[in-house]
């Protein structure tokens, strides 16, 4: 009976790990910039009916931390950017931002990472941003929980982006980017980047549409021995060699923002694009195929937006979203 029993245990114990290596490689941002969305609780049921299992919040939001408990959903978690300055300064308040936002919910949600703000670099608050990451780590080692601490780039960041193979970080940046890859490369701790090849296609009208929606059948831009077909790859492909030129070879990235909108009057946005661009990426990224840089791993990558939220920006930034406040879907895709 015992071995029976060693048997099944065994076996649950596989299936999990299969589970776990066949789970998606794509995540939603949730975003709470509406008057009129949905109770968390709804959303976290919507999110587990279309198979979502992971998240991203820009905000400790508590009702939001509370719905997702024992829901399966990992969350990566944001810090307010305004919160930067005092939680680099001050070791105490990054505790107390650990002990309230985070430990509460530890034993009940799966925390992805941590992320010292959002698009801060480059800007005024960037200099804040690595000794607010060093001091975060140090509360949640104190509190002995296991979540990485990273921070959220724009592609503004980098000085070449072009061909990938020649991606560098800013010199400009240069003292604010090399403690940080040093930080994330000692700690073995993901780099996180939105990248948005909408506004590549936008900005650029020599750019193929096919080639920015996955859609591109033959090599586009050849960097030496790598082919590239889409451009999401590319820009993917760049930051690894940026991170690799300050010695960060070993620093995993994930796109902790990318999307197309579906309206908003501005050149290629359309649902029919926005469509075709998030269902494409879904499919390139559970694929595993990975890039040409980095082959057989996707690319852990988080769209945005889950909904429309009508507090932001009008135009293109109220159209990102999958959902409309009502939980009805824009369009559909296929996770």
């Amino acid at each position: 009976m015992d071995h029976l029993l060693s048997i099944l245990a065994f076996m649950i114990t596989i299936s999990r790990f299969c589970l776990h290596l066949g789970g998606s490689s794509v995540g939603v941002n949730y975003g709470l910039l509406g008057d009129n969305l949905p109770p968390p609780d709804q959303v976290v049921s919507l999110l587990k009916s279309r198979n979502i299992n992971k998240i991203r919040l820009f905000e400790p939001n508590p009702n939001v931390l509370e719905a997702l408990h024992n829901s399966g959903i990992e969350v990566i978690i944001g810090t307010l950017n305004s919160d930067l300055p005092r939680l680099a300064s001050d070791p105490s308040f990054a505790t107390q931002w650990v002990q309230t936002n985070v430990l509460p919910h530890a034993n009940s949600v799966t925390f992805r990472c941590i992320t010292a703000a959002n698009e801060v670099i480059p800007g005024d608050l960037a200099v804040h941003v690595v000794p607010a990451m060093k001091n975060l780590d140090a509360a949640v080692s104190a509190l002995n929980l296991k979540i990485p601490v990273s921070t959220s780039v724009s592609l503004g960041v980098l000085g070449v982006s072009y061909p990938p193979s020649q991606g560098a970080f800013s010199e400009a940046l240069a003292s604010i980017m090399k403690p940080m890859i040093s930080f994330l490369a000692s700690k073995n701790t993901p780099f996180l980047v939105n990248i948005y090849p909408y506004y590549a296609y936008k900005g650029d009208k020599s750019l193929p549409l096919d080639y920015a929606l996955f859609k591109e059948r033959n090599i586009f831009v050849q960097d030496g021995s790598l082919g590239y077909t889409n451009m999401f790859d590319a820009i993917v492909d760049s930051i690894y060699s940026s991170l690799e030129k300050m010695g960060g070879s070993n620093v995993e990235v994930i796109v902790s923002e990318t999307g197309w909108p579906s309206g908003g009057n501005e050149r290629g946005a359309t649902i029919d694009n926005a469509m075709a661009y998030n269902n494409n990426l879904v499919k390139h990224v559970n694929g595993n195929a990975g890039t040409p840089k980095r082959p057989g791993k996707g690319t852990e990558t988080y769209l945005f937006a889950l909904f429309n939220e009508n507090l932001k920006k009008p135009g293109i930034e109220q159209n990102f979203g999958l959902y409309h406040p009502d939980m009805s879907e824009v369009y559909h895709v296929d996770f």
